[in-house]
Formats: C-alpha cells, sequence, structure tokens
C-alpha cells in the first residue's frame, strides 16, 4: 500500500524583461543533474517554503504589499522572492522607507555578501533583510498560476507562480551548485529548445511558457495576469491507445485539457 504523499508549499517567479528583440523575455536556470527533483531541467527560479519564511510574517515592517493577504498567502510570496535571491541573485526589495527597489549595484553588494551564506544556511532571510535595511517588495509580484503534483508522485509541491518584472540592471545568475546554468530566453526560444532536446522541460513549465508566449511586453503580461481568476492545475495521467495523457482542467487556460506526453510505459 502507497502511502499518499501530502504536497510542501512551494513558489516559483517567472521574471520578465524586454527583450532587444522585439519579445518577452525570461529568466530560466538549467537545475544540477544529481538534483533529486527535475534534474538537468530548465526551470525558473523557485523552491519551497520554509520556516523562516514564516518567521518574517510575525515582522510587517520588513515587506510592503502584503495588505489583505492571509498568512498562506505571504508565506508563498515571501518564499518566491527569497528564493529568486537564491537561484538568481535577483533581489525584489526596497531600501527602509522608499517607494524605489533597491538600485543594482546596493543589490550586488547585497548579493556578495549574503547569498552564499544564505544558500548554505549560515544566515537567515530575516537576518539578511534586517542587516541591510531593506523591505521585501510583495506588490511586485502578480499571481499566475497555481500547480499541484498529480498524486501518486513520491515528492509532490503545492506551487504558486508569480510574474515580477526584473529589477532594473539586475541581470542574474545562477549558484553553480543547484543550477550549472542561466539564460535569459524568450520562451519561443525555450520550448524550441524543447522541441530540439537542447532543452529538458518539465510539462508545467512547457505550459507556462506557451502561454507567456502570448504576451509582447512585460507590461502586458503583468496587466494580463492581475485579477485573472486562477485555477488550480493537478494533472491526471490516463493512458489511451498505447500513449499517456495528462489531463488538467480546460479553465485553467491553457489551450486546452489532454495533452500528448509519451508512450504508455
Amino acid at each position: 500500500m502507497t502511502l499518499a504523499v501530502t504536497p510542501r508549499p512551494a513558489s516559483t517567479v517567472l521574471l520578465l524583461r524586454d527583450g532587444a528583440a522585439g519579445e518577452i523575455e525570461v529568466f530560466m536556470m538549467v537545475r544540477h543533474y544529481e538534483i533529486d527533483f527535475n534534474s538537468g531541467a530548465l526551470v525558473f527560479p523557485g523552491g519551497s517554503v520554509d520556516n523562516g519564511d514564516q518567521e518574517i510574517i510575525a515582522r510587517p515592517e520588513l515587506y510592503s504589499g502584503g495588505e489583505g493577504l492571509d498568512a498562506v498567502s505571504l508565506s508563498f510570496r515571501i518564499a518566491a522572492i527569497r528564493e529568486t535571491f537564491e537561484e538568481s541573485g535577483i533581489l525584489l526589495a526596497r531600501p527602509a522607507g522608499s517607494n524605489s527597489l533597491v538600485e543594482a549595484k546596493r543589490a550586488a553588494e547585497i548579493e556578495g555578501r549574503d547569498r552564499a551564506a544564505l544558500c548554505e544556511g549560515k544566515t537567515t532571510f530575516l537576518k539578511v533583510l534586517t542587516d541591510n535595511e531593506v523591505v521585501l517588495a510583495l506588490d511586485e509580484l502578480v499571481p499566475y498560476a497555481h500547480w499541484i503534483t498529480p498524486e501518486g508522485m513520491p515528492k509532490r509541491f503545492d506551487t504558486w507562480f508569480f510574474l515580477a518584472a526584473a529589477p532594473p540592471e539586475q541581470a542574474g545568475a545562477h549558484d553553480g551548485k543547484e543550477s550549472t546554468d542561466s539564460i535569459w530566453v524568450s520562451p519561443r526560444e525555450a520550448l524550441a529548445g524543447g522541441e530540439s532536446g537542447r532543452f529538458k522541460l518539465p510539462f508545467p513549465t512547457t505550459r507556462n511558457l506557451i502561454r507567456l508566449g502570448k504576451q509582447g511586453s512585460v507590461r502586458a503580461a503583468l496587466n494580463d495576469s492581475k485579477g485573472r481568476k486562477i485555477v488550480t492545475v493537478m494533472p491526471v495521467m490516463t493512458k489511451l491507445n498505447g500513449g499517456r495523457q495528462l489531463r488538467i482542467p480546460i479553465e485553467a487556460g491553457y489551450d486546452g485539457d489532454v495533452f500528448e506526453v509519451g508512450a504508455a510505459g
């Protein structure tokens, strides 16, 4: 008898910028081949909500834009910004008392001093914020999608996807440990790489890239998502005519509800 696995809360961020070729670009990373979840895959920055994120909730002076959100919603957003900083070095925060995002030079100083220690568990995100007198910019995150790993999988996540415009001149870089490469890429190029075998794209990543690719600019993508109803997606695997299909709710807005994912095992 297989024990049911409870999905672990997690957050993922699609960091966006307007590309020189007139296409929207998103920051993506190649997961290390030895990581036990999505090894070698091209993914967006993200990871699990942790206890430290919960501690920050109790310090409302350390974040802005959380008005009206319950503790669960706050924890997903705080984790989203922390994971983005850990995995890309990009910091969605403001100097205390300021309405402007941290400038790139200051963000680089914080990244250089604190990112590695945070990733290695030698400091906490709460300490990073207080030491550097910065406030998380939760209002920069726009909810985009909500996916839950299918039942029966050994590792399951309950993941909120957020959109965010990348702060000016913060280019981002992978950490060299959990991720071995990073790129700014248009959805079109990433999807083409998935088709050619250049990239390994998880199913949710593919679906979100296709949807994102319909937007012509960062502003358009953010505006399209603001206020949009988000339908939770938990794919269901079915086998038919020798093939495998994943079924998702048509209402989720992914141009279909049944998708071919390979031959039946």
